[in-house]
């Protein structure tokens, strides 16, 4: 035994700790290897090199597991290595000794015993209880009065049903695992619609929040507009009546001193021409008034009830119906392409004066008192 156990050591491979595996093969340095282990440490050493088949047939090298020593190989790979026969031939008469020197295993059928009347052996089906049970009893005992049939046909007819339910089971249970198949990638499929849907929503939402801001831009951009034309009357306005309130306080300090003229023939020569000159300062007939309410920018109104409603009913909508909002879509985008100058949304919900006021020349109110 001992030197079988010795033998046994020799003949462990190095890499797999088994007994090799045939072929075996010599290495240069004469330590032996399983091909398969030897291509494993061969593919290890060469991750780059081409396959065929899954086996490495490239020129390579590798080290031996057992002394380092460095195995160059030609281009027929592992398989250019010499196989070491008389090796496969000793693990061939190791295994046949091993295997004769073993004890035989004998099979012992332990037949079971009737547990009333214990000599007996269970040896025949009560069929009317559904148990088998032994003859004793078939004649004496609990069961005399039933159906009984030898145990070995009712063996072979629950074996052959008990084969049967194994096989539906099978069948039931590779069902189901493919329903858990198709459940796990319906949900993977779901998760991954849901994501596509969540982009799409957001690319819509995104793109009404840029009309919006459009929108908002070109009204604020009118509403700026009529603004600059306004306060650059009245600052013209003002500079004219600044300039006549100049003229006319001239006017009045002339007036003056001619008042404190004594010489009375100089005082009557001056006082036509001043006469003349209030009576051309008190007038402002050729100064532009300003209307009433010319301040107002209330006709720039909005109202986005109506808008604000629709917001509040965005929902999803049918597919079926995708065709028509494009319309739709277009439609409104030609009406605001039609609008011009005018104010408003697609839906006539935001209102402005279609008319813009008149130019401050032609306005025919009386004019502002200095």
């Amino acid at each position: 035994m001992n030197a079988m156990e010795n033998l046994e050591k020799q003949l462990i491979c190095p890499i797999c700790l088994e007994i090799f595996t045939k072929p075996v093969v010599i290495l240069p340095c004469q330590h032996n290897l399983c091909r398969k282990c030897a291509n494993d440490v061969f593919q290890a050493s060469n991750p780059y090199l081409p396959t065929r088949a899954g086996s490495l047939t490239s020129g390579g090298r590798f080290r031996c597991p057992s002394c380092r020593h460095e195995v160059i190989l030609d281009r027929h790979g592992v398989y250019g290595l010499q196989r070491n026969l008389l090796v496969e031939n000793i693990i061939d008469m190791f295994k046949q000794e091993s295997s004769s020197s073993k004890p035989v295993p004998q099979n012992k059928e332990e037949t079971p015993m009737c547990e009333v009347h214990e000599e007996e052996k269970i040896n025949i089906y009560c069929v009317t209880h559904g148990v088998p049970t032994c003859s004793m009893c078939k004649v004496f005992g609990a069961h005399k009065d039933c159906e009984v049939a030898p145990i070995t046909s009712i063996y072979q007819t629950k074996k052959t049903e008990l084969s049967d339910g194994i096989a539906m089971m099978v069948s039931n249970n590779d069902r189901m695992q493919g329903i858990i198949s198709h459940l796990e990638e319906t949900c993977r499929a779901i998760e991954e619609n849901s994501r596509r849907q969540k982009t799409q929503v957001c690319e819509k939402f995104d793109h009404l929040y840029t009309v919006l801001e459009g929108k908002k831009s070109e009204m604020m951009q009118k509403v700026t507009a009529e603004q600059d034309e306004k306060v650059n009357y009245i600052r013209g306005l003002t500079r004219k009546y600044g300039d006549h309130l100049e003229e006319s306080c001239k006017v009045v300090e002339a007036g003056i001193q001619t008042m404190e003229e004594p010489e009375v023939a100089l005082f009557l020569q001056n006082m036509k021409p001043l006469l003349k000159k209030i009576s051309e300062a008190s007038s402002t007939a050729h100064l532009d008034k300003v209307e009433r309410g010319y301040e107002n920018m209330e006709h720039f109104c909005v109202d986005f009830r109506k808008e604000t409603k629709a917001l509040r009913s965005i929902d999803f909508i049918q597919e079926a119906d995708e065709d028509e909002e494009d319309e739709e879509e277009d439609k409104e985008a030609g009406a605001e392409e039609a609008e011009g100058a005018q104010t408003g949304s697609g839906s006539g919900a935001v209102t402005a004066a279609s008319v813009q006021p008149p130019p401050p020349q032609q306005q025919s109110a009386p004019p502002v008192q200095p």
